[in-house]
């Protein structure tokens, strides 16, 4: 998988086979035009996780110079024409047959794309669901849903890649050891992520097992975490999904 670089901090997914290539959440075309160009690729496939502008904004042109297939949720508003997934379902793509799991939570009908072998390991394209060290801020849906949605995701095998669509790693390794400061796992792997970056080098893709020992969105019934959560707000944080909610509007109020 290559991360291709798409306004400030997105990230569009290339996957191909050496001649036919698939493309994930194109927010814009231009970066992937040059891509196709420079690795000599014919663009087959793209996979889309919501309706969000900077996930979308490329599709209609990239499909109208290639004659792309797209894969999209079933249950929101996408460029049309599409072929409509949900959980459950699967999207072949280059090949390839890509579990789709509904992940309601940062959209109403937000999707993700699994597939259990490419190149020997698990791969997840998660859009804005599951970043490294975060979430996705809930502009439609609720905490329960968000949360239920990252079980369903954490639930993957350890060694599942994490093709999240933002750069935004340091930030929310930042706020998680607000949540956890003892973690020490937590302080190694900023430091590791602070060193790519400064390399000007992606932090993704992520290891599902090390987000499950750094990433406090994973962690939100370990008791660290609930006892920061509490001690940020006792009254909203009495129940799973309480302690999620306050995590998340801690970390929207984050600086």
């Amino acid at each position: 998988m290559i991360p291709l670089p798409a306004f400030s901090d997105n990230y569009i997914w290339l996957l191909h086979d050496g001649s036919q290539a698939l493309v994930v959440d194109p927010g814009e075309a231009a970066p992937v035009f040059e891509a196709l160009q420079r690795e000599g690729l014919q663009l087959r496939s793209i996979l889309v996780t919501h309706h969000h502008a900077d996930h979308v904004g490329g599709v209609a042109e990239l499909r109208e110079a290639t004659g792309a297939e797209v894969f999209g949720p079933a249950a929101e508003a996408m460029p049309e024409p599409i072929v409509r997934v949900a959980g459950g379902e699967v999207a072949r793509a280059l090949g390839l047959d890509f579990q789709v799991i509904d992940v309601p939570g940062h959209t109403a009908g937000h999707i993700a794309y699994y597939h259990p072998a490419i190149d020997g390991a698990p791969v997840l394209f998660c859009g804005d669901t599951l970043f490294s060290g975060g979430c996705g801020r809930l502009f439609e849906g609720t905490p329960a849903q968000m949360l239920d949605s990252l079980d369903r995701l954490a639930a993957l095998p350890g060694d599942t890649r994490v093709c999240c669509a933002h750069e935004y790693t340091l930030s929310n390794l930042r706020f998680a050891r607000a949540v956890e400061p003892g973690n020490t796992e937590l302080i190694h792997y900023l430091a590791h992520c602070e060193a790519l970056r400064a390399d000007n080098r992606p932090t993704l893709p992520a290891k599902l097992a090390q987000e499950r020992a750094i990433n406090p969105f994973l962690r939100s019934r370990e008791p660290a975490v609930v006892a920061a959560a509490r001690a940020r707000d006792a009254d909203q944080s009495t129940s799973e999904a309480g302690v999620f909610a306050v995590l998340r509007q801690w970390k929207n109020e984050f600086r």
